[in-house]
């Protein structure tokens, strides 16, 4: 694929050249759109098929909205001219709810949802959900854990010699060898247990579609070894490609210069034009396109936690598809093959995407039944696409991508219009109008050179890049626009924001506070203190502190009362007692009184797991001798640290009373104003826990 890089050359683009999801032609011209995809072999009759031409089989119920995978996957598919036909939650015991649609024509794809079913199991503290928010009546129980493993095995016993596609979160955070909490050991890549044919990463529409389109050609799909956003095994590396060993790119010592920052630079900026158009040295000339970066092994990773803080702080390096090279790694005697990410979908293509004929509804099969995940979107308008925050303990960048992929304005207002007109029960308010962030839409790099070059895994850490355009004048602009339509009386603002973007735009919270704020407004600053935020790759408490004046300052504007819902973290790696005790200081000082806490949760692949798991620092580079990253682990410690969030909770007071004192703080302890919890006598008094406000509301003085 050539590959536009020279300024020299006024190149408009630095990404790969790649078919656009209109390419292809039809598969089948004059298949019409059906109301809502096929579940039953009934539904197929009503049709006219006599057979589906890919299965999607889904741990999830069948919601027709864009908000789930499986029916962005499947309209895509059927504007193709494919007949897709949906399995959703079957029965895994058996194969038998895998042959529920016959034979599938080209292929089974297989997502376990819009979760990993292992985190949809269970808790930070590895207890078992009591309930499945994306299964009719909340239900828990309707699928299995490692679902697609489960699925991906039951679609090979159902009809063997189907090709089988995984896909969805849970395949794209197991695409290697990867720390599995709930189980406390190095999986390997879910690829060679599922014994799937392929492995699709990301939001995949654009390799499924090419997928679909080569192998109604006739193609097999084990010749399909070219298309970016996949993974596959295979027995060698292929003739014409440069293996490079990964301990070259990151060794301990001194490092052989390469073309482009191979190693994360945390205290500088992302390169300046000229020296991202640079040619590399002659002697490490090579060619890009056909250069494969060799990880460690399952077998070297699962026995060694330093080389796994190695391979995930490879595997993050080359995540970029402007600059990012294949990866392989040895499991036993064959080879996991990643090719580099899929290129990011055009505004075009996102609106095609999200212009697609959903009905936006469950399944008429499950009648009056609740799907809470539902509940929770049905309302609202996902505008974009992808985070550059590369919050380490967040999986967004890792299966989006952090290059923003953004819908127009009028494709966004008609979603707005389709939901008024057609949703039943809609009364004029549109919960959200956001995405993985609020307040990414339409930022970008102010360079595609740069961009394409750029090896940084944040675009806002330590500070916000000064190549990063954080112009939220789009933004703004549709939020007015879409407040003006006709029978829309208020729209929310409910996605997490980056106040530290936020504040760069003014004008943008005067807006946001003025119009779309009802009353509170959740935020998430994650900590206070310097040692976790670092790891977190999260801002400082000061740009909380300026965005809460911001915030106050135009909601007294504007004539309301509004608070803000402070979200953080116990026991991320880093986090030591001193920190949460600190933090919790810092909440009472500003009389903050966190009702939800939430423990960190080590999600696969997501570079905070790996400080989990092996004690090292993957934002530097890793050795023997390298940084050693404290982690809470016991469940005693890490109880102490959810402690500390609700230092107001009476429940809490014993516990924290012991930990202050063996902290050598007993001034903490007491009635006056500086004391964090009262003594032992003052268990019984009302002044603490007197009027105890909404969670994180502050207290009128």
């Amino acid at each position: 694929m050539p590959m536009k890089i020279s300024l020299r050359e006024n190149a408009v683009s630095v990404m790969p050249v790649v078919k656009s999801l209109t390419h292809w032609a039809k598969h089948r011209p004059a298949l019409p759109a059906a109301r809502e995809l096929p579940v039953s072999r009934a539904e197929m009759d009503q049709l006219g098929w006599d057979s589906c031409d890919i299965i999607i089989v889904s741990g999830d119920a069948y919601v027709d909205h864009p908000s789930f995978g499986m029916a962005v996957i499947g309209r895509v598919l059927e504007a193709q001219g494919f007949r897709v036909g949906i399995i959703a939650q079957p029965d895994w015991k058996s194969a038998s709810a895998f042959r529920a649609l016959g034979k599938p024509n080209l292929f089974f794809g297989v997502t376990a949802g819009n979760m990993d079913s292992m985190v949809n199991h269970y808790t930070s503290e590895r207890r078992i959900r009591s309930d499945d928010a994306y299964t009719p009546d909340g239900k828990a129980g309707k699928r299995p854990d490692h679902a697609v493993t489960v699925y991906a095995q039951r679609c090979r016993e159902a009809f063997k010699g189907v090709p089988v596609i995984i896909g969805s979160i849970e395949a794209s955070l197991r695409r290697i060898a990867h720390y599995d909490y709930w189980s406390d050991t190095v999986r390997r890549s879910v690829l060679p247990d599922s014994k799937a044919d392929m492995l699709v990463f990301g939001n995949a529409e654009r390799q499924i579609i090419e997928i679909a389109h080569r192998l109604a050609a006739g193609e097999s799909i084990k010749d399909m070894q070219d298309i970016r956003g996949t993974a596959f095994m295979r027995n060698d590396i292929p003739a014409g490609w440069s293996e490079i060993d990964s301990t070259e790119l990151d060794t301990p010592g001194k490092v052989i210069a390469h073309p482009d920052p191979y190693a994360m630079r945390m205290d500088s900026d992302c390169p300046t034009e000229s020296q991202a158009d640079s040619p590399p040295p002659p002697s490490r000339k090579l060619d890009r396109q056909h250069c494969v970066i060799r990880l460690p092994s399952f077998e070297a990773v699962k026995d060694d936690p330093v080389l796994y803080a190695h391979a995930s702080r490879l595997l993050h390096l080359e995540t970029n598809p402007g600059n990012a090279r294949a990866l392989v790694q040895c499991h036993g005697a064959r080879e996991v093959w990643l090719n580099p990410p899929p290129i990011p979908l055009t505004t075009a293509e996102m609106d095609q995407v999200f212009g697609l004929p959903y009905s936006r509804q469950p399944h008429s099969s499950y009648g009056s039944a609740r799907i809470p995940a539902y509940e929770m979107i049905r309302f609202s308008v996902n505008i974009m696409r992808g985070c550059f925050g590369g919050c380490t303990f967040c999986s967004i960048t890792e299966h989006e991508g952090r290059i923003i992929q953004s819908r127009s304005e009028d494709s966004i207002v008609h979603e707005i219009e389709q939901i008024r007109d057609k949703i039943p029960g809609f009364t004029g308010t549109i919960s959200d109008l956001g995405g993985p962030t609020a307040n990414m839409y339409r930022l970008a790099c102010k360079s595609p050179v740069i961009e394409a070059a750029c090896r940084k895994p944040s675009c806002v850490y330590p500070d916000v890049c000064s190549n990063l355009n954080t112009d939220h004048t789009p933004l703004i602009h549709l939020y007015r626009r879409a407040r003006k339509l006709r029978g829309i009386k208020k729209i929310f603002i409910a996605s997490g924001l980056r106040y530290d973007l936020a504040v760069k735009s003014p004008e943008y919270i005067e807006e946001l506070v003025t119009h779309h704020v009802g009353g509170y407004l959740k935020i998430a600053p994650e900590h206070t203190e310097e040692g976790p935020l670092a790891k977190m790759m999260k801002p400082g408490v000061g740009s909380f502190n300026r965005f809460r004046e911001l915030f106050n300052y135009y909601s007294k504007k504007a004539g309301k009362k509004q608070y803000l819902i402070p979200y953080f973290i116990a026991a991320h790696p880093g986090t030591r007692d001193e920190d949460m005790l600190n933090l919790a200081l810092w909440l009472k000082a500003n009389d903050f009184r966190p009702d939800q806490v939430q423990a960190f949760l080590p999600s696969p692949m997501a570079t905070a797991s790996a400080m989990y798991y092996s004690g090292r620092n993957p934002l530097r580079k890793i050795s023997k001798k390298s940084e050693v990253v404290f982690t809470p682990k016991r469940k005693k410690q890490r109880d102490l640290h959810k402690a500390f969030l609700r230092y107001h909770d009476r429940a809490n007071w014993p516990v924290l009373r012991q930990a202050i004192k063996e902290m050598g703080r007993s001034d903490l302890i007491g009635d006056a104003a500086e004391c964090l919890i009262p003594a032992e006598r003052g268990q019984s008094g009302k002044s603490f826990a007197r009027q105890r406000p909404l969670p994180g509301r502050k207290r009128k003085r």
